[in-house]
This record gives structure tokens, C-alpha cells and sequence, in this order.
């Protein structure tokens, strides 16, 4: 069973490193935000320890790589596959699909802000707001997040079923922000955006997601990791 599982195509889910917005709370969807000299020694420590040859994350095992098109990610995704480590441009996908949540009139707002701003406009009298089940007003809601990580996924999966066993290399690297990884993961199990589990996936942060008995219609999430063995 282990040979077997080391075999099946994964999903590394890489969040963007420290950004001064992030630092302080506040809501970063489509503001162009470059990351932190801490968030690129964030995203530095992670390349180091984890993204090489024969380890967690070997690029020869790669077959694609999907990007936010904004610029922390970029940094990040660029950060992760520099020198040794580079990818072919063919194998990467700058998409909106894994942009961050559109926060609309919420951009660049800290949570209690949001709250405030809502109490004020006569909303929320039964129950707080939850960016999960509201969305965002002059944003997203949690319908439109999932109707484009859901297209992103199948994306993923139809290059990940011809190699469920190992056939050819089938690893996929989504580089992304806080929000939209947390959605992703979820949707990646078929469960609702609204689904009530805390997830934490900090910056610079790197989380996998594969599949059971590779079955490509059992999605999964690894819960821990097993690091390859070497000789």
C-alpha cells in the first residue's frame, strides 16, 4: 500500500508568503501586493526544505503548475521554481480560476471593519457575518468561488486520471492566497463553501492534497506527510 500511495498524483497547495496587508489583517483580493522581505524568507524556507530533486516536492514529478495572476503569487510561484528547481513556461498557468476572493467593497478591510460596515447598512440581525456563507458585498459570493475552483479542479483531474498508478509524472502545484486555498481544499472533497471546519494554512505554507486507493473519485487530504526515502 505505500508503494502504491507514493504513486498517486498530488495537489500541493502553496500560499503566498507574508504580505504588509496580511500582516495587518486586512482583506487582500485584487490589490496588487508585493510580499515582505519575512514573506520571501517565508517562501525562501519552504523552497529550501521541501522543493527539489528526490524531495517532497520534485519538479521531475510535476506535470503542471497553476497560478493567481497576482503578484504575490507570482513572486511566490517564482521563488519555489528558481535555478535547479525551474519549470518549462509550457507546464504553467497564470488563471483567475485560483485568484483570491474578490472582497469587493471589503477590500483592504480589517474583519471587525467589515462587521461594523454591515451593522451600518442594517445587516446581519440574526447572525454574524461569515465570509463562507455571505460573501462579499460588490464581490464574490460563495456560489461564484465555487462555480471557478470547481472548473479548475476538473481541470486537474483530467490531467491527473490517466495516472492514477504512477503511469507518467501527474504532480500539480496551485500557488495561491489564504481564502481561496481554504475553498479549493474543500471543494477539492466535494463539500459546500460554507462547510463548517476551521482550516490554517499559513503564509509561505505548503499543504497536499491527493486521492484514496487511486481512485480519482476519491479525493483526499493528506493529514500528514511522508518524506521521500533516499538512499
Amino acid at each position: 500500500m505505500a508503494d502504491a500511495e507514493a504513486l498517486t498524483p498530488r495537489v500541493f497547495i502553496a500560499r503566498h508568503g507574508e504580505t504588509e496587508w496580511a500582516k495587518n489583517g486586512r482583506h487582500t483580493g485584487k490589490t496588487d501586493i508585493e510580499l515582505t522581505p519575512y514573506g520571501i524568507k517565508q517562501v525562501h524556507t519552504s523552497a529550501k526544505e521541501l522543493v527539489g530533486a528526490k524531495k517532497l516536492l520534485d519538479p521531475a514529478r510535476l506535470a503542471h503548475v497553476f497560478v493567481s495572476p497576482r503578484i504575490r503569487a507570482q513572486q511566490t510561484f517564482h521563488l519555489l521554481f528558481e535555478g535547479a528547481n525551474s519549470v518549462p513556461d509550457e507546464s504553467v498557468t497564470v488563471t483567475e480560476d485560483i485568484a483570491e476572493w474578490d472582497y469587493g467593497d471589503y477590500e483592504g478591510l480589517k474583519t471587525a471593519e467589515i462587521h461594523a460596515l454591515r451593522k451600518s447598512r442594517g445587516l446581519d440581525a440574526e447572525r454574524p457575518w461569515s465570509i463562507w456563507k455571505d460573501g462579499s458585498e460588490g464581490g464574490e459570493s460563495p456560489e461564484q468561488i465555487a462555480e471557478r475552483l470547481d472548473r479548475l479542479i476538473a481541470q486537474i483531474r483530467d490531467i491527473q486520471r490517466p495516472a492514477m498508478k504512477g503511469e507518467k509524472a501527474a504532480d500539480v502545484v496551485v500557488v495561491a492566497h489564504g481564502h481561496i486555498l481554504r475553498v479549493f481544499a474543500k471543494r477539492w472533497l466535494n463539500c459546500p463553501v460554507d462547510l463548517p471546519v476551521d482550516m490554517v494554512l499559513p503564509p509561505g505554507g505548503i499543504g497536499i492534497l491527493s486521492y484514496k486507493n487511486n481512485n480519482v473519485n476519491e479525493p483526499a487530504i493528506q493529514i500528514g506527510i511522508a518524506l521521500p526515502v533516499t538512499d
